[in-house]
């Protein structure tokens, strides 16, 4: 199983593989009980765990260099339940955090996911472009360029005033 075709569903628990896809929706087999079902796209959201990055007091970093820390670690997994034992992991496993930004509930998912993702035995890591560089996440990307030249235009135009109509007296 590949980290790169792993998905978080917005209102389903845990972690999914996505087997298939389709314009309304995706097959997923859940992690932690191997169930396969269809997800639809017009109630649930996808979002691959490549994509998702964490705050931190300097730049935001990808959720597999979290992970990769707390597998380097020699602390020992918190309860999910407990809160304050959490946050108190994650300052030392990985103290570059923003506490302030990064709930308890976001703490207690990575908790939750980095142990599915353990006892499936999923390598944790960003997939490799054909080029051998690693994939950028959705959001590093976001910043292309317009591909037309109309788009290109419309955006180093110059703003124009827009006259509004005068109040008669």
């Amino acid at each position: 199983m590949d980290y790169n075709k792993l998905v978080s569903v917005t209102g389903l628990s845990g972690l999914f593989e996505l087997l298939s896809s389709k314009a309304d929706g995706g097959v997923v087999r859940s992690l932690e009980d191997k169930s396969t079902k269809f997800v639809s796209t017009r109630i649930h959201n996808f979002s691959h765990l490549e994509s998702i990055e964490v705050f931190t007091v300097k730049d935001n970093v990808n959720l597999v260099d979290v992970f990769t820390a707390m597998k380097s670690s020699t602390e020992k997994l918190p309860d999910e339940k407990d809160a304050a034992a959490i946050k108190k992991y994650f300052g030392k496993v990985y103290p570059d955090m923003d506490f302030s930004r990064v709930y308890a509930s976001d703490m207690k998912k990575m908790i939750k996911w980095y142990s599915v993702l353990t006892e499936n035995g999923v390598e944790i890591k960003l997939s490799e472009t054909q080029d051998g560089e690693t994939a950028a996440p959705e959001a590093a990307t976001a910043k292309a360029k317009p591909t037309s030249s109309k788009a290109a235009a419309v955006k180093d135009a110059p703003a124009r005033k827009i006259n509004t109509p005068r109040k008669m007296a």
